[in-house]
């Protein structure tokens, strides 16, 4: 029995990385999961309270994966500015994986604190891999740098995930050109 509760709870989370990484939060409804998953929408909940709690989810089981595919690609970079180079170009490679545009879709300001604070702790996380990068660097304030890169790679994402009219190698490019031009400072 927990067997099968894990399976459908799986595919319940599957289903919902699709219907984020293709409508966004709105497109995340139970009766959408319901029919994506073959469940009884009073199923559903059974699993689940609310969207925020799909997503809260989604967020524990995505982001740890994510960041370890980040971190990885920064230990086998040779320098410090190589981990900088990969911290960016890692995080937009991902962007084109559907976990991570599952992730990327989710409106934190439709979701309640927990499922927020859950997202931004997730955040930080990834932000403490690149602090000691920029330390070596020699940056006086790695931790606020940090921040601030992290802002120009979700711009990247969001550039990415519109579709725009550059291609997203050239994104790709740009960001890490702005990254390591700002953090050599």
């Amino acid at each position: 029995m927990a067997e099968h509760r894990s399976m459908q709870r799986a595919a319940l989370l599957d289903a919902a990385r699709t219907l984020l990484s293709e409508g966004g939060t709105e497109a995340l409804t139970f009766p959408a999961l319901a029919e994506r998953t073959g469940l009884a929408r009073s199923s559903v909940y059974e699993y689940f309270r609310s969207r925020a709690a799909v997503v809260e989810e989604l967020c524990e089981v995505d982001f740890p994966v994510w960041a370890a595919e980040v971190a990885a690609a920064m230990e086998r970079a040779p320098s410090a500015e190589g981990k900088v180079e990969a911290y960016v170009r890692q995080q937009l490679s991902l962007a084109g994986d559907r976990r991570h545009r599952a992730v990327v879709a989710i409106s934190a300001s439709e979701l309640d604190a927990g499922a927020r604070e859950k997202i931004r702790a997730a955040h930080g996380g990834l932000v403490t891999l690149v602090v000691e990068a920029l330390g070596e660097l020699g940056h006086g304030q790695p931790r606020l740098a940090a921040m601030l890169l992290q802002g120009v790679v979700d711009a990247a994402v969001r550039r990415i995930e519109l579709g725009a009219a550059e291609d997203p190698a050239v994104v790709t490019d740009a960001a890490v050109a702005m990254a390591l031009r700002g953090v050599r400072g």
